[in-house]
Formats: C-alpha cells, sequence, structure tokens
C-alpha cells in the first residue's frame, strides 16, 4: 500500500525541518527538481503550460488503473523543484483524493513565505491545473 497524501507531506515537513535556513531549503528543491521524470518532449505543449506561472512549467496528466500519473517540467530550477514537490504528494492517487486533498505541507514548510509573489501565485496555478486534470479524469 503506497503512503497518503498527509503521510507523504509529513516526510517533506521533516525533511524541511533538517535545514537551518531558506539556503539549504532552496539547494532540497532544486534537487527534488533534478529527480523529476523526464517529460516526453511531444507533451512540451502549449495546451499543457501552466497558466499563471512567470516560468514555463508543463504538466501533463494521465489515468492508470484509477490512479492519476503526473509528469512535469520546468524552464526554472525553483518551479521544477515545487511541481516536482507536488507531483510527489499528489502522484498515485485517485481523482477524489487529489481534489479533496488539503496541502497544509507549503505552509508548515514556510514556501509561500519565500517565494516571490510571481512564484507564490505560480504554485496557486500548479495545484489549481493539477485539480483541475484530476477532476476532468475523474469519470
Amino acid at each position: 500500500m503506497s503512503a497518503s497524501i498527509n503521510e507523504i507531506q509529513d516526510e517533506i515537513i521533516e525533511e524541511f525541518e533538517l535545514f537551518d535556513d531558506w539556503m539549504q531549503k532552496y539547494e532540497h528543491l532544486i534537487e527534488m527538481g533534478k529527480s523529476l521524470p523526464i517529460i516526453d518532449p511531444f507533451l512540451k505543449t502549449d495546451d499543457r503550460l501552466i497558466k499563471g506561472c512567470q516560468s514555463k512549467v508543463w504538466l501533463a496528466t494521465s489515468k492508470k488503473n484509477g490512479l492519476i500519473e503526473y509528469t512535469a517540467d520546468s524552464d526554472a530550477v525553483i518551479s521544477k523543484g515545487v511541481i516536482a514537490m507536488l507531483i510527489r504528494v499528489l502522484n498515485h492517487h485517485t481523482p477524489q483524493e487529489i481534489v479533496n486533498a488539503d496541502l497544509y505541507f507549503i505552509d508548515r514548510i514556510g514556501l509561500k513565505e519565500h517565494l516571490s509573489p510571481n512564484r507564490s501565485n505560480g504554485l496557486v496555478s500548479m495545484i489549481r491545473q493539477m485539480k483541475l486534470d484530476a477532476m476532468a479524469l475523474s469519470n
């Protein structure tokens, strides 16, 4: 049985507590981005770009065995880390679990306060798009 959305959020909160300052936390975020599975280049289309992101962030969503699978990429290292972290939390869950998820880890690790206003808006746009995609595949 895979970990629940909240269990994964708690893991991320614990990881971020290991770092003393935000420079280290950003490095961790960038490392997460590097672990993102490579998105198929043919999926990097304009219709998969997340609107509201300052940098380019592509999100591809599919459904396998009733569970949602995300792949993504970004042209900016921080944005790539943020989308990688969101994928880690939401990947391989049912559309219903994703739509209903309360992503409390974002506030608990202090992510929003440490992103520029544009990146913070991008974060909200990423979450919205991931939930919309999950909802669209819920039938």
